[in-house]
């Protein structure tokens, strides 16, 4: 329990500064870019997160499982290059359709800034995260991908306030990761081959995450459409206020991630003899945890973010309800896919799964977009996550039955580090 308490503390602890600091960002830029710069920012911002899923590619699935099984330091060093190599492959292609995307579902006026938010989102999929939590170092997620991004929020919260321009945040953004980027390769992987040519090499390894990268993409995609749609769909005073709980949401998301990212490789440890009750102590802390938040969502929602992001922004209550939903089973469902379906090589399973969530979820964010039901569009989010988690439950209760009390498979890749 020492162990998983130390991963806990690490792999929480950190990601929350990273997560803590977009509430001092955040207020700044939705008072003053205005209601629909605001919805703007966000819908830039979610389309930017689709394309580092995409840029990510499977490496924050099956990366860690890799990086935990590399014997030396020229084998990390290679697996590292290799990731790189295969993310450069994809951020070409990705960086101007995010930005076109962005600009057509932006609000007049705020399509650059929609764009440059996108871009610097998207640079996000280059992050070496998934390398330290392979490595069970969270020192390295702190220095290399935390600090910067808090640096980036620290020093655009003042630029902000000052020239009133929305887009030094996304540039700053992007500078900082680039910059711990470049400092990370120049302490982990000098000197190894990271050029994404030839592309034939590329794209074979890109080849190799098919089926795990699908999960990932089909889940984001999903996951990313409630603040394009609304935006696009409703009048600034309903889609802004709709961005502010879809804001608060993915904040609230982290915490998810950061547990699943403490107990996957404590439940998996080769050997363990305890395998059952770590299973059931991972489950229960998620059901906990999904709990305590949406009942925080439903409950304050709408006065935490009138008071974050002013009071003709705050989040209509029905909208907050649904997210609350969305949370609850989206962090009930994670120990599901990452400790027992997935480790069980159950991905095609996991991946039939999100597909259907996936299209059960989209099919209700249009038709009540369609409809004018703005809280539909968050239930539709909602809807994709229970098919999800109740689709997954019982096969995953088998594998459980099957495989808690024994050492347990070799471990597989898990399922994305960030729900």
């Amino acid at each position: 329990m020492t162990t998983v308490l130390r991963r806990l503390t690490g792999f929480t602890v950190l990601p929350l500064l990273s997560l803590v600091t977009p509430f001092l960002l955040m207020p700044v830029v939705a008072r003053v870019a205005g209601g629909a710069g605001w919805s703007s920012v966000v819908a830039g911002q979610a389309v930017g997160t689709f394309g580092a899923t995409v840029v990510y590619w499977g490496w924050n699935v099956v990366g860690p499982v890799q990086a935990a099984r590399a014997e030396t330091a020229t084998a990390r060093a290679a697996l590292y290059a290799a990731s790189l190599r295969t993310r450069l492959t994809l951020l070409l292609p990705v960086v101007p359709l995010v930005a076109l995307v962005s600009a057509l579902v932006a609000q007049p006026g705020f399509r650059v800034v929609a764009a440059s938010m996108a871009i610097a989102t998207a640079l996000l999929g280059l992050s070496p995260a998934w390398f330290g939590i392979g490595v069970g170092q969270p020192m390295l997620l702190l220095w290399y991908d935390t600090l910067p991004r808090v640096l980036a929020a620290l020093i655009a919260t003042p630029a902000i306030l000052l020239t009133r321009a929305i887009w030094t945040y996304p540039v700053i953004l992007a500078v900082a990761t680039v910059f711990g980027l470049a400092a990370f390769h120049r302490r982990y992987a000098r000197g190894s081959d990271w050029s994404p040519l030839p592309v034939s090499r590329s794209v074979a390894e890109l080849h190799e995450q098919g089926g795990t990268a699908g999960i990932n993409l089909v889940a984001t995609a999903y996951a990313s459409t409630p603040a394009p749609v609304a935006t696009a769909a409703f009048p600034v005073a309903q889609s802004s206020q709709f961005a502010s709980a879809d804001t608060v949401y993915r904040l609230g998301i982290f915490t998810v991630a950061a547990m699943g990212n403490a107990f996957q490789g404590w439940t998996l440890e080769p050997g363990a003899g305890d395998r059952r009750r770590r299973h059931l102590a991972a489950g229960w802390a998620h059901l906990g945890l999904g709990g305590v938040g949406a009942l925080l969502f439903v409950g304050l929602g709408p006065w935490a973010t009138g008071l974050l992001f002013g009071a003709d922004l705050a989040a209509p209550r029905d909208v907050c309800a649904a997210y609350a939903v969305s949370f609850l089973f989206i962090s009930a469902g994670t120990p599901l896919i990452r400790n027992l379906l997935i480790p069980d090589g159950r991905t095609r399973l996991v991946l039939v799964w999100t597909t259907v969530s996936a299209v059960v979820g989209v099919v209700v964010m249009i038709a009540t977009a369609a409809a004018g039901w703005l809280a539909g569009v968050a239930w539709g989010m909602a809807a994709s996550e229970v098919a999800m988690t109740v689709g997954l439950v019982v096969p995953a209760l088998r594998v459980f039955q099957g495989r808690s009390g024994g050492s347990g498979a070799a471990v597989s890749p898990g399922v994305e580090q960030a729900p």
